[in-house]
This record gives C-alpha cells, sequence and structure tokens, in this order.
C-alpha cells in the first residue's frame, strides 16, 4: 500500500505538472465499485467539480486531497495499489482506469486502481476531518509537526508493539509497514518493545527516525515494491535506500548481524536482533 511518501511524492508530481489554474471539465467513470464511504460518489464529484479550477494539492497521511475554487475538494486514496496519473485526452485508458477528470486544457488526470481498494470522494473544504476516512486520523509527521510529547503519550498506557504503535493511523497518520520498520531499526527500537515502556527517550527517538526515513523516502520518489508510480509514471527509487524492510539475511548496515523477518499481527517486520534489542 502506498504510505505518506508515495502520496507526497504523486502530490509533489501532480504540481510539477502544472495542475494549479486547470479547470476540470467533465468526470468520468468505469462504473466499477471502489472502496467509498458512500456507495454511489460519481454524482456528487461531478456536481462539486465540473467547471471548477484546481487551486492546490494537499495530503494529510496516505490520503490526497485536490482543492478546487469551489466549496469543495476531491478526496483521493491510493489503496493497495492505485495511481494518479496524468495523460493526453487522446491516449487509451490504461487496464484498471476507475475515475478520469477531464482537464479543460486537454489532459486527464487518471485514477488507475487494479485491486480497488482505493477511494475516489469529494469533501467540504475546511471540515475535511468531519469525512469518515479522514476523522480519526492522527497528526501528519512532515505537514503537521509532530513531537515526542505526543508520541510519549500516545505510548504511555499502552501494551502493544512498538511497531503496532506507529501503524496505528489515529497515532501517526501515513505511516505503513516499510516505513514502520525502517524507523525502528534507525531508532534501534525492537519492534516487538511494549509501548508503555518507550518512555521520553524512547519516544524521542522514534519521533526524530519516523521524520528522517519519511523525508528521505520523499527526497527519493518513493517506495515501489511492485505497482506504485509516481504522477509521471515512473516508479520511486526509495527502495534501492531501504535499510531492513526486504533485506532478511543480508548483514545489517549498523553492525554486520544478518537482518531477521518475522510476521507480526499478519505483516512481514524486518529487524537486526542485535541491534534493536531494546
Amino acid at each position: 500500500m502506498p504510505e505518506l511518501p508515495e502520496v507526497e511524492s504523486v502530490r509533489r508530481g501532480l504540481l510539477r505538472r502544472r495542475l494549479r489554474g486547470v479547470a476540470i471539465a467533465r468526470v468520468r467513470s468505469s462504473g466499477a465499485p471502489l472502496r467509498l464511504a458512500r456507495p454511489q460518489p460519481i454524482d456528487a464529484l461531478r456536481r462539486a467539480t465540473r467547471g471548477r479550477r484546481i487551486t492546490d494539492l494537499r495530503r494529510l497521511g496516505k490520503y490526497l486531497l485536490i482543492d478546487t475554487d469551489g466549496r469543495h475538494a476531491v478526496l483521493v486514496h491510493l489503496g493497495m495499489s492505485g495511481n494518479l496519473l496524468t495523460a493526453r485526452r487522446a491516449e487509451p485508458w490504461a487496464p484498471h482506469t476507475h475515475v478520469v477528470f477531464e482537464l479543460a486544457d486537454g489532459r486527464d488526470l487518471r485514477f488507475v486502481d487494479p485491486r480497488r481498494f482505493g477511494l475516489v470522494d469529494v469533501v467540504e473544504r475546511g471540515r475535511e476531518r468531519a469525512h469518515p476516512s479522514l476523522a480519526d486520523l492522527g497528526p501528519d509527521p512532515i505537514a503537521e509537526e509532530l513531537t515526542a510529547e505526543h508520541l510519549a503519550r500516545a505510548a504511555a498506557g499502552r501494551r502493544t508493539a512498538a511497531k503496532a504503535l506507529l501503524l496505528d493511523q489515529s497515532v501517526l497518520a501515513g505511516v505503513g509497514n516499510i516505513y514502520a520498520s525502517e524507523a525502528l531499526w534507525l531508532a534501534a527500537i525492537a519492534p516487538t518493545r511494549p509501548a508503555n515502556r518507550l518512555g521520553v527517550d524512547g519516544a524521542r527517538a522514534l519521533t526524530i527516525a519516523v521524520h528522517d526515513v519519511l523525508e528521505f523516502a520523499i527526497e527519493n520518489g518513493g517506495t515501489t515494491l511492485r505497482d506504485f508510480l509516481g504522477a509521471d509514471g515512473t516508479p520511486g527509487e526509495n527502495g534501492e535506500y531501504l535499510l531492513v524492510y526486504g533485506r532478511a539475511g543480508q548483514p545489517c548496515p549498523r553492525c554486520g548481524v544478518a537482518i531477521r523477518r518475522a510476521v507480526h499481527s499478519g505483516r512481514a517486520t524486518y529487524f537486526c536482533p542485535t541491534c534493536q534489542r531494546r
């Protein structure tokens, strides 16, 4: 699933493609159902966006918000395999294209989602967190200020593992399986360590590690493991620089001991058994 860096890379890529100021002429749909907040949002999308100009693109966690000069914004979640790409109108739709915003300048903004776990909906600007998908999200580690105090408060009293804490979107919005493993390694914290044993020092180390791991991944255009593509249709390059995720059996970059893989709550976790003892 695309995580915060991948969605931020899409946002920046779309801005580079000069979408600001371009009007949405029409919205088309494949008719195939996506994971939706309500049964049929396509009519609402059409009413809210037709003739409206795109004014900005924002991100909250793993969600993208396309602002218009009207009262509404388009809410997009890439799901497990989604991409948001620009294309010339004359280009055939790629397989699994489900929502297309036809722009007044002759281009399309196309939402492609093979597994159809994505979301395309409309929200009222200024009331974004009233949407059920956004209502319970915690702070965004990049777009909003993330403090060690917040993480320490969230961890206090919780016996859940440190990795599960990072994956809890009500604690941090946007961190997923890849970057949780990377941040825990960088902070030298065992993924199974109980959250209530992190303390102030552990929370501070994790706060710094989460920020650094996410920023580095954004600089590299995100991580492509299978499906993710940037707004220009090219894969992210951060996979070349992952330190532990997907590196089972390879030497730890810090101590040389072989990286291990374990499954926690149905998710693969990668860690160093020596560096991440605490």
